[in-house]
């Protein structure tokens, strides 16, 4: 039986839509039925070659890291909780296993595998994932917005509450209002964080960061941002602020907003180096510069939670959906920010 997924050749630079061999579990492992698998920005760097896997398993993988999908068949060795049929979205990687601190069973691993990045993910009609990968998801969360859960939703939840240590009644600015920072505003309201400064060189961005809870929506090339950011302040700066969009001109202007021990967390990827120009400012100001990728074991149940008690409302999330097979057109519409989309959905 043979499939259709869409596979990255990294060396060769090339993404196409093939027919492969439906895969089979190995033990530990069951194999999924693909219901919904998230465009993220970070697929379509891997597309480009900006972005390249750590850990290639192979010459080939299918891309996609945020997939929801039901138990099609369990495989030998899987707990007896896991049964075909059920629900589930999966995490976005896993432990490597042979790490010293996978060895010694402690936290973190140090070199995470990422699905769809360096072993095959789930733009395909069926994927196989390890059962410690498994995450239940409720009847009332559509596969759509349980598939974005592991990464759109979980890093930034993993940035705003966990790298960043955001504070309720402390100012917070977002910068880029895409995938990643619709939903760190988002998070950022929930956890009460204020204000809450969101910025962007796109009105309708703008619009959505106000819509999502943002305080403030300013344009980055606004001769008054800085001004702007100041008062919304009260003239102190930003506690925090979070690059999303991983761009280099970003981090020089979120640096000047920083107010005394300000943190600057790094979330966007971006092959393009890091620069600050003035270090003696960084330096006698205890500003930080800290990098940010993935979330903690327990994030996406936490956060799967809270969809499920009315808390996170992840409805206004989905741009739109398309089929597998138009995956190529998906990646060119997020690419060209074709009606600004947060999440597009591929739907085998």
């Amino acid at each position: 039986m043979t499939m259709l997924a869409g596979r990255l050749n990294a060396e060769a630079g090339t993404f196409e839509m093939k027919q492969v061999p439906v895969p089979e579990p190995g033990p530990g492992e069951v194999r999924i039925r693909v219901r919904a698998a998230g465009v993220c920005l970070s697929d379509v760097h891997l597309i480009d070659g900006s972005l390249k896997p750590a850990f290639p398993s192979g010459e080939e993988v299918t891309l996609g890291h945020e997939v929801a999908g039901e138990i099609d068949v369990v495989g030998p060795d899987v707990p007896d909780t896991w049964q075909p049929g059920a629900r589930v979205t999966l995490a976005a990687g896993e432990r490597c296993g042979v790490c010293p601190q996978c060895t010694r069973f402690r936290e973190p691993c140090l070199a995470v595998r990422t699905r769809g990045v360096d072993y095959d993910g789930g733009w395909a009609e069926y994927a196989t994932a390890t059962h410690h990968t498994l995450v239940a998801i409720p009847d009332s969360l559509p596969f759509e917005q349980a598939a974005i859960v592991p990464d759109a939703v979980s890093t930034p939840w993993g940035a705003v509450a966990g790298t960043g240590r955001a504070e309720p009644g402390r100012p917070a600015g977002v910068w880029g209002v895409g995938g990643l920072g619709a939903h760190a505003v988002q998070l950022l309201r929930l956890l009460g964080a204020a204000p809450i400064v969101a910025v962007d060189p796109l009105e309708s961005a703008r619009g959505r960061a106000l819509e999502f809870g943002a305080d403030f929506a300013f344009d980055p090339a606004d001769p008054e941002f800085g001004d702007k950011v100041l008062a919304a302040t009260g003239g102190n700066g930003l506690d925090v602020a979070y690059d999303m969009a991983g761009v280099a001109a970003v981090r020089g202007q979120a640096l000047k907003t920083l107010a005394r021990k300000g943190r600057l967390v790094l979330v966007g990827l971006t092959p393009e180096p890091l620069a600050v120009k003035n270090s003696i400012a960084l330096s006698v100001r205890g500003l930080q510069v800290l990098g940010h990728y993935g979330s903690a074991s327990g994030d996406v149940e936490r956060l799967i939670d809270l969809t499920r008690h009315g808390r996170l409302d992840l409805s206004r999330s989905i741009s739109g959906t398309m089929p597998l097979a138009e995956a190529p057109a998906a990646v060119r519409a997020l690419t060209d920010k074709t009606g600004d989309p947060i999440r597009l959905i591929l739907v085998p």
